[in-house]
């Protein structure tokens, strides 16, 4: 037989207070951004004889992706080669010339005009040699050119070009495209309000660490740093951009993909820790209702800080040891009457 007034309680679930650490984070949502994006393009015309990249595969900074046939070039070399040396024997005869004209008009052997002649040949020939030696160095340097390497270290995409292609650096797409991928960065914003915050956390000399998750926030994807902020205000939106970095390794973040971000500004350590589920919102402001020895209930006005995971820092109102109600309180007031359920109660209505 129930006791007298057990049927006007309430029945309600509980929590016991404890101290704990809280975390200050500030959320977003941002876009996976490479570090480095290169359009590999051809730096002369040819055609392709060899492709030594598979689509998607990781290559390193410097590795061979094309070769272009460099026959013609080496052609072209040759030639300017044989030209620099004919040249080269003109400008060494020249000289001796010279020589044999300077030291004739010391003896009034030759005219004056005989001389200039000869130190004009001299310089005609030098600029030749000149001349031939750039179009040396311009030869080595397609020769250079006909294999085409990576310039950073990444996944190669799609191929844009087949064995047997000509390709020139006129084309748009280039041969195929690299992206960065480790380390990667996060692009995201942060509303103007938090910025003086975060500002006074750098300033101290803080790196504050940012977590991204899925769009779903069901899966955590990495935890890297915060790494720059932008140094001005979008006026249209009210937000300052920031960057990331992450360590990428697994690849578990892309480019341009949509991810929730949450920078850690700070934490709120040994504070009375209370769940979220107990905190309420009415007339007294922020309150709980803290369950008292003869099992009712009091209304007590309460001072929150940060929350995280479910949990709310409590600044004031509370202590260790405080029991609060977390289910059942819509109809609760001052001094109700609660009933707590033992946890085999709780069990047994859970059977079928």
């Amino acid at each position: 037989m129930a006791a007298p007034g057990a049927a006007s309680a309430q029945s309600v679930s509980v929590a016991t207070l404890t101290k704990g650490d809280v975390p200050v984070t500030l959320t977003s949502l941002g876009t996976i951004s490479s570090l480095a994006t290169a359009t590999v393009k051809s730096q002369i015309s040819g055609y392709l004889t060899e492709i030594h990249f598979h689509e998607g595969q990781m290559v390193e900074k410097g590795e061979l992706l094309v070769q272009i046939d460099p026959r013609p070039y080496e052609a072209l070399l040759t030639q300017y080669q044989g030209q620099l040396e004919k040249d080269q024997a003109l400008l060494d005869n020249a000289r001796l010339d010279l020589q044999r004209y300077q030291r004739l008009i010391k003896q009034d052997s030759t005219s004056r005009q005989t001389v200039d002649t000869a130190a004009a040949t001299v310089r005609q020939y030098e600029g030749l040699v000149r001349s031939d030696k750039g179009q040396v160095d311009t030869q080595k340097l397609n020769l250079v050119y006909c294999r085409i390497v990576s310039p950073v270290h990444g996944r190669v995409g799609l191929r844009q070009v087949d064995v047997g292609n000509y390709v020139t650096p006129s084309d748009t797409n280039g041969v195929v495209v690299v992206t960065q991928i480790d380390p990667i960065s996060v692009v995201f914003t942060l509303p103007e309000e938090s910025l003086r915050k975060l500002m006074k956390r750098l300033r101290e000399g803080a790196r504050p660490a940012v977590t991204v998750y899925d769009r779903a926030y069901a899966e955590k994807l990495a935890t890297g740093v915060l790494d720059a902020v932008d140094n001005q205000i979008d006026t249209s939106t009210g937000t300052v951009k920031l960057r990331a970095l992450f360590e990428n390794a697994n690849g578990a973040l892309f480019p341009n993909q949509f991810v929730n971000v949450e920078l850690l500004l700070d934490t709120q350590r040994d504070v009375v820790v209370a769940p979220a589920t107990a905190i309420r919102s009415g007339a007294p402001g922020t309150f709980v209702y803290v369950v008292n020895s003869g099992d009712t209930v009091s209304v007590r006005k309460i001072t929150t800080g940060a929350s995280a995971g479910g949990n709310v820092a409590i600044l004031s109102g509370l202590a260790p040891g405080d029991r609060l109600v977390v289910e059942g309180a819509e109809r609760l007031s001052e001094g109700a009457k609660i009933r707590i359920p033992s946890q085999s109660a709780r069990a047994d209505r859970g059977r079928p």
